[in-house]
């Protein structure tokens, strides 16, 4: 990792720091109560609670909280892998597959253990230039241990040119 990213990476593990970047960068995150609860090169762990702002009309969490708690689990590596880099490289979603298993009543915690495969679909889209796309996985559990929602995300990455 470039000295950019070791200091992405503390800043991502500082919880003040993150509340107050996500009012003005990530605004419903912050809204809907997601937590970065931990992040290292090998893992990272989202987390999001039933909430009056976060809750369906069936006293579970909003898919679209679950949503962005297990993207953010998989993105925040996605920003960390491209920050300090030269050539810049651009990222997007392009995919996404979600699986509903449980209901989410309580606290969800949606853990990223494809560190390596986006840090290796950014490597090769510098070296080749081209396009490359990864698909990752994060898995989503209640407090009790059990598998409330698994999603895989597409991500793209490419150089961008100028």
């Amino acid at each position: 990792m470039n000295i950019e990213q070791k200091k992405l990476l503390k800043r991502y593990n500082n919880r003040l720091l993150v509340k107050t970047i996500s009012i003005f960068k990530l605004p419903m995150a912050f809204l809907a109560g997601l937590k970065i609860v931990h992040i290292d090169e090998e893992l990272s762990k989202v987390s999001t609670r039933l909430t009056f702002l976060t809750k369906n009309p069936f006293r579970s969490t909003y898919f679209a909280v679950l949503s962005m708690a297990a993207e953010l689990s998989t993105g925040l590596y996605a920003l960390l892998f491209t920050t300090g880099v030269h050539p810049s490289v651009a990222l997007i979603i392009t995919g996404l597959n979600a699986k509903f298993l449980k209901k989410a009543s309580g606290t969800t915690t949606f853990t990223c253990r494809d560190s390596k495969k986006l840090r290796q679909a950014v490597i090769q889209a510098r070296e080749t230039g081209e396009a490359t796309v990864t698909t990752v996985k994060s898995v989503g559990k209640n407090e009790v241990g059990d598998t409330v929602a698994e999603f895989e995300f597409t991500w793209s990455f490419k150089v961008r040119e100028g």
